[in-house]
């Protein structure tokens, strides 16, 4: 397995779950928010909206706070959030892909640009480092949706790309504009997912050793502190032997 989600494992592991916890909320509820203010508050009638409700249960994030970033929506408080994505360059040539919901544009190209410039990385021009990523759904279910065998078969069904299953569960791969089809079709077979979303996944990785590895980890766990960044894509790859180091 490459990166990411290795990496994200790792972190849990070191005690952060309760910081990474309230600002993982205070995220979520951004995007629930954004979500309702680009169509209608109603789930039912605005699938972006449905999408960050779900992901936002999935991580057990409270009905009171739901609610309340969903009526945000509608008040008058004047914040305005766009997306934004940024593309540059990690410790040991490594791409990184940045997407940002933010009301201030100049304080978060400021804030990613000193993060990247920092952990000796360096901020690149859109599309820089994008066309070596495909932009396509992911969906994930516990490993208690099914074995390996059932998921696969429920995911061909429903029109998917790929399925990786290991022990952090099942992770379905499909187009960008099939996500919401296929979604409903795994649904229907294996219940609702943990999560369902639009992500940023290598086409191919670049293996870094234990130093540099420290040094991309250091850089997306800075990126992902900013309250502006939502969340953060690499194509780093550390071999079994380092990362079982670095989870010590």
């Amino acid at each position: 397995m490459a990166g990411h989600s290795q990496f994200k494992n790792i972190m849990h592991r070191k005690g952060r779950q309760d910081s990474v916890r309230s600002k993982m909320f205070s995220k979520l509820a951004r995007e629930i928010t954004v979500a309702a203010k680009a169509g209608l508050p109603d789930p039912s009638m605005n699938a972006a909206l449905r999408l960050a409700i779900q992901n936002a249960k999935a991580q057990s994030m409270p009905k009171d706070n739901i609610d309340r970033a969903i009526k945000k929506a509608s008040g008058s408080d004047g914040e305005n959030y766009e997306q934004i994505r940024y593309e540059g360059y990690g410790p040991g040539g490594t791409a990184v892909i940045v997407e940002a919901l933010t009301d201030n544009r100049n304080r978060t190209a400021s804030n990613v640009r000193s993060t990247f410039t920092k952990a000796g990385g360096a901020l690149g021009e859109t599309g820089s480092v994008s066309f070596s990523f495909d932009h396509v759904g992911e969906i994930t279910y516990k490993l208690s949706a099914g074995d390996a065998d059932k998921v696969m078969e429920a995911a061909i069904e429903a029109g998917a790309d790929d399925v990786v299953t290991d022990e952090d569960g099942h992770t379905i791969i499909c187009g960008f504009e099939a996500l919401n089809e296929v979604s409903k079709a795994l649904e229907a077979t294996l219940g609702e997912a943990e999560t369902v979303k639009i992500v940023w996944k290598a086409q191919n990785t670049v293996p870094v050793d234990e130093e540099k590895a420290v040094s991309v980890m250091k850089l997306i766990d800075s990126l992902e502190d900013d309250d502006d960044v939502q969340a953060v894509y690499s194509n780093f790859e550390v071999s079994d032997e380092v990362m079982a180091k670095l989870s010590a």
